[in-house]
């Protein structure tokens, strides 16, 4: 899909972070704007910077755990501009870092509502309104936890692989609908963002003491949410279903590729499919876009070149 002036784009958890890159960077294409956050003050804050910009842009407040508040969504969006064209399901929040068994079913529920339910509910609220129109994309943001293993945060990564792969078949059915209709999942690495901050703030992790969670800026090899969102949609204009922006992401995605080809073939000869297993993340290469102070088994979004696989 190519991204023009005039279009409207929808964004969910566009207060800060990757979602507010999102806007940014659709703003300057001259795409309307509705920014949507469950959190009410920063949201206004985020409407309000991006105005100043002369932005045509407006704030639903909506909560993406609940289908009513989606639906209502879709409807301030379609009373305002009459049309969408690009739907970002993008709210999300991180997990505690533990071994799977050690997690709260609260924590499992919690993200589950929030990244899978959250997704399923734009997609369930948004899509009849794009192949009614015969034309738009869905972007669902994941995270490069979606294509590899991420030891202790497994609500995490479990969450961002069902996002990957639910988006991977709803390109295939919105195609099939409506051909001018698909979708793309971004899977970033590194990112500066307040995630940990505001994943706190709604109670699904604490941060560690005296960490605020607010900026990741210093570490090695992170990107800003700007950056994210160029790369993003870049791969949309550029008709693919796949956007793993970030140093690294692609090398551990091909691990984990390759390890599955050996379970499902094994050589006759040649390493075993546990030794071609990429080993867990080191505290120097596990550094994902989780506040400072959080355990280094928190690298989940991969980092590596921008993209996958396209359409044909």
């Amino acid at each position: 899909m190519k991204i023009v002036k005039g279009q409207v784009a929808v964004i969910t958890g566009g207060a800060s972070g990757i979602g507010y890159g999102l806007a940014e960077a659709l703003a300057a294409r001259g795409v309307r704007i509705v920014l949507s956050d469950v959190r009410e003050d920063g949201l206004n804050e985020a409407v309000a910077r991006l105005g100043a910009g002369d932005v045509d842009a407006i704030g639903v407040v909506a909560d993406v755990t609940d289908a009513a508040s989606v639906d209502r969504l879709a409807d301030q969006t379609i009373d305002a501009y009459g049309r969408v064209d690009l739907v970002c399901n993008n709210a999300g929040v991180v997990s505690p870092a533990a071994p799977m068994w050690e997690q709260e079913l609260t924590t499992w529920r919690r993200m589950i509502d929030i990244k899978v339910m959250g997704v399923i509910h734009g997609v369930r609220s948004f899509a009849p309104h794009l192949i009614d129109q015969g034309s738009g994309h869905i972007l669902n943001t994941a995270s490069s936890g979606g294509l590899a293993p991420l030891p202790d945060r497994t609500p995490y990564t479990g969450t961002m692989h069902a996002v990957v792969g639910l988006t991977e078949t709803l390109d295939a059915e919105l195609r099939r609908a409506a051909r001018k209709v698909g979708a793309t999942v971004l899977c970033p690495g590194l990112v500066d963002t307040p995630l940990g901050q505001n994943s706190a703030t709604l109670g699904v992790a604490a941060l560690p003491p005296g960490v605020d969670g607010s900026t990741m800026k210093g570490l090695p090899g992170v990107m800003s949410a700007r950056a994210v969102a160029e790369a993003a949609l870049a791969a949309i204009e550029a008709d693919r279903v796949h956007s793993a922006p970030g140093s690294g992401v692609a090398d551990r995605a091909r691990a984990r590729v390759g390890g599955l080809l050996a379970d499902l073939a094994p050589p006759a000869r040649g390493p075993s499919c546990a030794e071609r297993r990429s080993p867990p993340p080191t505290a120097s290469a596990a550094r994902s876009e989780l506040p400072p102070g959080v355990p280094a088994a928190d690298s989940h979004r991969l980092p590596g070149p921008s993209s996958a696989r396209s359409r044909d």
